[in-house]
């Protein structure tokens, strides 16, 4: 299906049809090219294409007013300048987040007029101080936004750019008034992006959120799970049992991809370095699954200890040889915030 995804076609009927081959495995510009600019803005999106991006990814949170905005939380004060606007220092606040107390400001107490005043910040500027550079530039950008510049990048480009869009926290805002599922699949249907073609692969971490996606669109859908912890909305459940044979047959009845932490496929010792790969890959595959790894970072504090290049924690380490592990596995896809070495290394 994935590569049907890559030769659909994304833009309206009138658009000349692409038939780029699908590449494999797959690379996704985890909030764009986020290691080289600040995330989820339209410098690291179009950086990413030009690297050779299969896919972008904007995670997806809501606003006041109800609008679907891009952010990797819906806690703002770590990648914008929230903190520096003092017409907004009363909006400092502390909320429960997937049982989670988190202090900051947040979107949900804020309209799209009002977060489109605000300029976006590398989240990591110790580690990477060259995407800081960039700090201050971009804007907060929409769902729909991200949708028009993959689909722009389509005609640009001559091949299908998708858009791998994660809904955070449904549970969290649906318990505010804010229906994050009705928004999003409006959006998907003005777009023309709701059919098992469509150049699109919908992440969550809750399980309810895909279920009710899956009765009304034919979309593909893809269910996250980390190493540890389990799916907010399936109290007592862990995403260790949903990676058993059993629990991605189960995934397989409402979902076509899981989207692992490339903990869960490469298990580390204690000493971080990289041990033989579980059969995670295998199972899910046999269940049915596309698996899809998340997240390659080239800074050596992220990756196993043998393929780190020197003490430094932010200089960079042997990405192309740990995406290359990855890539023997058999896996269908990786997110990276590297896109560029991602697409290389394959």
């Amino acid at each position: 299906m994935i590569a049907a995804m890559l030769t659909a076609v994304l833009l309206s009927s009138s658009q000349p049809a692409m038939s780029t081959p699908s590449p494999s495995p797959i690379v996704i510009a985890h909030r764009g090219a986020s290691g080289e600019r600040p995330e989820h803005t339209r410098a690291a999106y179009e950086l990413a294409i030009d690297q050779g991006a299969d896919f972008i990814e904007p995670d997806l949170v809501m606003t006041r007013d109800g609008h679907l905005v891009v952010r990797h939380e819906n806690e703002i004060g770590e990648t914008t300048d929230v903190a520096d606007r003092p017409e907004f220092a009363a909006r400092r606040t502390t909320r429960d987040v997937d049982g989670v107390a988190i202090t900051g400001w947040f979107t949900e107490d804020f309209t799209l007029a009002e977060l489109k005043t605000l300029r976006a910040r590398e989240r990591l500027p110790a580690l990477r101080p060259a995407s800081a550079a960039f700090d201050g530039q971009e804007p907060i950008l929409t769902f729909d936004e991200v949708v028009v510049i993959a689909r722009d990048a389509s005609a640009r480009t001559g091949r299908v750019i998708g858009v791998a869009p994660e809904l955070k926290h449904p549970s969290h805002f649906a318990a505010l008034g804010l229906p994050m599922e009705d928004v999003f699949i409006a959006a998907l249907e003005r777009h023309g992006l709701t059919n098992a073609h469509a150049p699109i692969l919908i992440q969550c971490f809750e399980v309810g959120t895909l279920e009710r996606l899956a009765a009304r669109i034919d979309a593909p859908l893809l269910q996250l799970m980390q190493a540890h912890g389990g799916p907010a909305d399936r109290p007592g459940a862990t995403y260790a049992e949903m990676a058993t044979p059993h629990g991605l047959a189960a995934i397989a009845r409402y979902a076509g991809y899981v989207g692992v932490q490339d903990l869960m496929v490469v298990p580390r010792d204690d000493a971080g370095r990289a041990l033989e790969a579980s059969s995670l890959t295998k199972d899910a595959h046999a269940a049915g699954l596309k698996v899809v790894v998340w997240t390659f970072r080239a800074e050596n504090v992220f990756l196993p200890a043998q393929y780190r290049v020197g003490d430094v924690s932010a200089d960079h380490g042997d990405l192309t040889g740990w995406l290359k592990a990855i890539y023997a596995l058999g896996v269908d896809a990786v997110f990276s915030d590297y896109p560029a070495i991602a697409v290389n290394a394959r």
